[in-house]
């Protein structure tokens, strides 16, 4: 992979698994230094895996334990991460989880659980990063942006989602969020965007893609015939937090296999 994000810091929330492991393994590809967010000690074997990987490769990083929802622990992981690396430049809000239910049995804690992770952990990661990119100001030897935050939205920012209302508002709500940072931090050149996968294949979803006839039943919402990997999605990261994006900020960028064109209806619905 170019090396497009040399001596630049990334923070990847949400990292020990999943899409959050395939962004860290390819920001760290195109040469920024991760750090490896998991959120209890629960899931640290994981995140050492994650970034043994990394540094397998040639890469850096280091891990760092942060539930999100978790004021002090976040303001800590970026203290932390400022400490030792001297700043951060990218933050990736990746973090996220899901508690399905139907809406009359959903209970308060299956919701608010949803949406303080989902939302309130992307606020406060967000609120941690844009103080350190005011405090630092532009670094223009590696980037063109004072800093660069990605938010991990979804498919469900735009397609409603019965018996998972919860997860579909957090994400809604994402891209308003998303949209307002980039409007209100523009003019000091903090880039803002979310992306918004559809299918992926991680343990969040394993019931849509671990038998053929689940698979197949999935291809039907594909037009594109195939379900997403984690390093699609890090492929896109690198191109949001790179350069070669300068000019994109306030996007939903979706990367879902056609998904949103509503393949159902390929045939007049």
């Amino acid at each position: 992979m170019q090396q497009t994000l040399t001596n630049q810091i990334a923070i990847v929330t949400g990292a020990s698994s999943g899409i959050g492991t395939g962004v860290a393994i390819s920001l760290a590809a195109a040469g920024a230094t991760v750090v490896v967010n998991h959120s209890s000690a629960s899931s640290l074997e994981n995140a050492q895996a994650v970034l043994k990987t990394i540094t397998d490769a040639g890469g850096t990083g280091m891990t760092a334990q942060c539930d999100v929802t978790n004021e002090d622990e976040v303001e800590k992981m970026f203290a932390d991460t400022v400490d030792i690396y001297g700043t951060v430049d990218i933050l990736i809000n990746n973090a996220g989880l899901q508690r399905d239910a139907k809406f009359e049995d959903m209970t308060l804690k299956q919701w608010q659980t949803v949406i303080d992770v989902n939302l309130t952990g992307q606020f406060l990661c967000a609120r941690a990063a844009i103080r350190e990119f005011l405090r630092r100001g532009p670094r223009p030897e590696v980037s063109k942006a004072t800093g660069k935050i990605i938010c991990m939205s979804s498919v469900h920012e735009v397609i409603p989602w019965a018996g998972h209302i919860n997860y579909a508002s957090s994400k809604g709500a994402i891209k308003m969020f998303m949209q307002s940072l980039a409007q209100e931090y523009g003019d000091r050149m903090i880039r803002v965007n979310s992306i918004c996968p559809g299918a992926i294949q991680t343990p969040i979803n394993t019931d849509a893609w671990n038998t053929p006839k689940a698979l197949n039943s999935l291809m039907t919402l594909i037009p594109y015939n195939r379900i997403g990997q984690p390093e699609d999605v890090g492929n896109l990261a690198v191109f949001l937090a790179s350069d070669l994006s300068d000019y994109i900020t306030g996007a939903s960028i979706f990367i879902d296999g056609g998904m949103t064109v509503f393949e159902s209806f390929s045939t007049g619905g």
